[in-house]
């Protein structure tokens, strides 16, 4: 079973990162949250985090989910792949690899933790101007054509 209070040597890594995304899809709005800490500390982006140890995928996505936003999440399916790679003075500072899911709310509320200064549903037009990576702009578009597929284009 995966712990959170695993011990992932996150800065300066000595391997990649295992991680998780979550499109959250509610209607045609999607969920962001604006990064407390680094990588990325004040940018809008996914939410999701790391993968613990024995921990199975769809588990350390409902468990960040829950814990970054409140949410209780079900995942629709895999979107995408994403890679981050911060490489500082020739080394590499950070090196995540990201399984990115659409996923629709099953309950909770909506309510930030400490790892997120703030969490807001958005349209896709608002989107455009947060200053999220080009990739994550892509995931977004492609988890809300799967939203919609797997609904039955019933999201707006």
């Amino acid at each position: 079973m995966g712990n959170s209070a695993d011990p992932v040597k996150r800065k300066y890594p000595l391997g990649p990162i295992a991680a998780v995304g979550a499109v959250v899809v509610q209607g045609d709005k999607v969920l962001l949250v604006k990064r407390a800490h680094e990588p990325g500390r004040g940018t809008w982006s996914i939410p999701g985090g790391v993968v613990g140890l024995g921990e199975r995928l769809s588990q350390a996505l409902r468990r960040e989910l829950l814990e970054e936003t409140g949410l209780l999440v079900r995942p629709l399916g895999l979107v995408d792949v994403a890679e981050r790679i911060l490489v500082k003075g020739g080394r590499v500072k950070y090196h995540y690899v990201i399984l990115d899911y659409v996923c629709l709310v099953e309950g909770g509320s909506l309510e930030p933790s400490s790892d997120a200064q703030e969490a807001r549903w958005f349209k896709l037009e608002e989107i455009s101007g947060l200053g999220l990576h080009v990739q994550a702009l892509e995931i977004i578009e492609k988890a809300l054509g799967m939203a919609e597929q797997a609904l039955g284009g019933g999201l707006a």
